[in-house]
């Protein structure tokens, strides 16, 4: 299929959060998305891993690396998370095979697809997660963006950032790909939004059109908790950024 009539649904920060990821994939298919990409952070949090993985790698979804992924796949102390996303991630590694840890240590931290790019944190130290939440910080990555569109996530909040000489900064549910410009996109969170809006975040970006568009879905968020109680995990209390 030609590049130019591809509809991709681009999502991240899953966090093994079930339910939320097969909501917003039905809903991608829904409209119409032929080809689905991740910006990663697939695990921590939430109870299904595994499951996650498995759904990703079935829809053969372009990925890159987040930081939890990362942890999952290493035998370092967590001292530095907060209890929550430490505890989760210990119990993660534990529900891992080999092959799947191995999956995720072939994720790259920024991948081109499609002619758009993907990167979990930032382009100009995408290994260090820092957090793009400002013009300053979109300023940075824009230095290093060899694309028009570049898709985000780490912060877990829907945002946009246009470089069109100065850098503007706002959130709206479409936009059109404007030539010359430069897009800095943080798609949301499936499986742990934090922006006050419960329902799971992602984009579809339609190439033929050059249009990208938010979108919220509502899943079984009481069947995720009850997983996370099942597995003896600390349930979310507050936002943090991790």
């Amino acid at each position: 299929m030609n590049d130019l009539v591809q509809k991709f649904a681009v999502l991240g920060d899953i966090h093994a959060n079930l339910e939320a990821l097969l909501a917003v994939l039905a809903d991608a298919r829904e409209r119409g998305c032929t080809h689905f990409a991740c910006v990663g952070d697939l695990v921590g949090y939430n109870a299904n891993p595994k499951e996650c993985l498995d759904v990703v790698r079935r829809f053969g979804m372009s990925c890159v690396r987040g930081n939890h992924d990362e942890y999952a796949i290493t035998d370092e102390s967590l001292g530095a998370l907060n209890p929550r996303a430490a505890i989760a991630m210990y119990w993660t590694r534990e529900q891992l095979a080999e092959p799947d840890k191995a999956w995720l240590r072939e994720l790259r931290y920024v991948r081109v697809v499609a002619g758009f790019s993907l990167v979990h944190a930032t382009l100009d130290a995408p290994q260090r997660w820092g957090y793009v939440v400002d013009k300053l910080g979109a300023a940075a990555s824009f230095t290093y963006q060899s694309t028009s569109v570049c898709f985000y996530g780490h912060t877990h909040l829907p945002a946009i950032f246009v470089r069109n000489g100065s850098i503007c900064q706002g959130v709206r549910p479409r936009l059109e790909i404007t030539p010359g410009c430069k897009y800095l996109i943080n798609v949301g969170s499936v499986g742990e939004p934090r922006d006050g809006n419960p329902l799971a975040s992602y984009v579809t970006y339609d190439l033929g059109e050059r249009v990208v568009e938010f979108h919220r879905v509502a899943f079984d968020a009481e069947m995720t908790e009850a997983k996370v109680r099942e597995a003896g995990l600390p349930l979310r209390r507050k936002p943090v950024l991790v």
